[in-house]
């Protein structure tokens, strides 16, 4: 492992070098980010997909953004990669005192309290709320389910996933009455509650939101393409059929998939 990884770091080096790669020469600290992003999101489908082989090889684009930023930070004479892996195992061993240390914990729930216990030493600057170490970079379903998850472990949560289903109910029947008024506004806020209320119901009920929307959106992309695949036997494009005829292809192609 160690001899790859030094084989990695060495690759990077070179394409940094005065005669490497224009592209990656080019790149600073801060010009990546959207690179990060796809690169989490291809990962986590190929999580999805269990592609043993796509896992593999999506875990080493990762590792390379790892390098790639802490070598550039290193050249900026920010901080080094030996810095990052030193940084990350401080952590580890800091926040797992009941295995690296002798505090005694009597399951899960006592090892997430101690987790959100360390943080608040470990921070350089203290937030002016509670809320504020959510990071608002998060994609929207995420971000809403750290942040109910956030406020249930100070007690501000629902008793059960049965009562914050009535919650459910109640912002659907307020979308419903904003939607005949024709409110636009109100009908972009009662939207954002009910999609609020389904998060902290999926979470209640030990099911992972993004996941269960994930499913939903390839159920339908699967669903679609069978639709797709029966026009292109006739002969036609999506184009050239009328939404009555798909709407019938549809429900056949729902007991196929």
């Amino acid at each position: 492992m160690s001899k790859e990884f030094d084989r990695l770091v060495d690759i990077v080096k070179r394409l940094r070098a005065p005669d490497g790669c224009p592209w990656d020469r080019k790149q600073t600290l801060y010009s990546l980010k959207q690179n990060v992003i796809e690169e989490v999101f291809e990962l986590i489908d190929a999580l999805d997909r269990k592609d043993i082989d796509n896992i593999k090889e999506e875990l080493g684009d990762m590792l390379l953004h790892v390098v790639f930023h802490a070598l550039i930070a290193e050249e900026d004479g920010l901080f080094s990669l030996d810095d990052v892996v030193k940084g990350i195992s401080d952590k580890l061993i800091r926040r797992h005192p009941h295995v690296f240390g002798d505090v005694k914990v009597n399951g899960v729930d006592d090892v997430l309290k101690n987790w959100e216990e360390i943080k608040k030493t470990e921070k350089k600057h203290q937030d002016k709320h509670y809320l504020d170490s959510v990071p608002k970079s998060l994609p929207p379903i995420e971000r809403a389910y750290k942040i109910q998850k956030k406020a249930s472990r100070v007690g501000f949560d629902w008793d059960s996933a049965d009562s914050c289903f009535e919650k459910v109910e109640e912002e659907f029947k307020e979308l419903k009455d904003s939607v005949s008024k024709k409110d636009k506004e109100k009908i972009e806020e009662e939207i954002g509650d009910l999609f609020f209320s389904l998060i902290n119901f999926s979470r209640l009920s030990k099911i992972d939101a993004s996941e269960a929307l994930r499913k939903a959106s390839l159920k339908f992309e699967k669903r679609f393409n069978c639709i797709e695949d029966f026009v292109k036997k006739e002969n036609l494009t999506l184009e050239d059929v009328s939404l009555d005829r798909m709407d019938k292809l549809w429900d056949k192609c729902k007991n196929r998939v």
